[in-house]
């Protein structure tokens, strides 16, 4: 792995727009569980009745008490990894412009980063029904569910549900950094949730170069990215981190 981080190192200094895509392997290590895969939420839920909008506008207090109550309770207690630190450090760097996430955690604004686009919204602020006040998901009191506003309305997470569209302004300035940039790392994504996983394809097509990092492959590798550096995030963001410094 040596070689290869030094070949990303040098990589990440010549490179001048750097943005990264993010996914649920970033945050494994903070405590994290994924939505999909081995050990993942859908395993337990089903996520076309819990995690979809029209259960939660009909029932609420269902959705909050099966899927949102637990969830909330790790994302309270959950504090950025090394991944994210490392991230944040690279963009204090001047070396990382931004960061697109699938991720809900708001884990990279914890780290530091600063212009984050959170494809799947947040679990870190609850929305009102009513009056649309966003309220941090750490003061929610879930004493009661579902917990509601000071105005009486129902709180939901501030994320994409099923039945919810991708917000607009989140898909369109993820497209035009991937469609600009001239490296674009890829961390902790499995790459088959759309259409964040186009990303990347943006930034291949536009002539960027796409350097992954996971612990195995996913359908970029050895199609879309130039190549894999296998490891979880924390290890493979400190390697890098380190090597980039000892370069300046």
């Amino acid at each position: 792995m040596k070689d290869m981080i030094r070949r990303a190192a040098e990589n990440l200094m010549a490179a001048k727009r750097v943005v990264a895509l993010t996914g649920a392997g970033i945050s494994v290590e903070s405590g994290i569980p994924p939505f999909r895969g081995r050990g993942g939420i859908w395993e337990r839920v089903d996520p076309m009745v819990f995690g979809h909008i029209d259960t939660f506008e009909k029932d609420p207090e269902t959705v909050w008490r099966v899927l949102i109550r637990d969830l909330k309770t790790i994302i309270d207690r959950a504090a950025p990894n090394d991944g994210h630190k490392g991230l944040a450090r690279l963009e204090a760097m001047g070396r990382l412009k931004a960061v697109i996430t699938q991720n809900v955690d708001g884990l990279h604004q914890a780290a530091g980063n600063t212009e984050v686009l959170e494809f799947h919204g947040t679990c870190a602020l609850q929305r009102c029904m009513d009056c649309g006040g966003r309220t941090p998901t750490r003061d929610v009191d879930i004493a009661r569910l579902p917990p509601r506003c000071p105005c009486g309305g129902v709180l939901r997470p501030d994320w994409v549900f099923f039945g919810e569209a991708i917000p607009p302004e989140a898909l369109r300035r993820s497209r035009q950094l991937a469609a600009e940039c001239d490296l674009m790392l890829v961390v902790g994504t499995s790459a088959v949730v759309h259409p964040a996983a186009y990303m990347p394809v943006i930034a291949r097509d536009a002539g960027a170069l796409v350097i992954e990092i996971n612990p195995e492959r996913t359908p970029l590798t050895g199609v879309v990215s130039d190549y894999l550096i296998k490891g979880g995030a924390g290890e493979v963001m400190n390697a890098l981190i380190s090597e980039l410094e000892g370069m300046r």
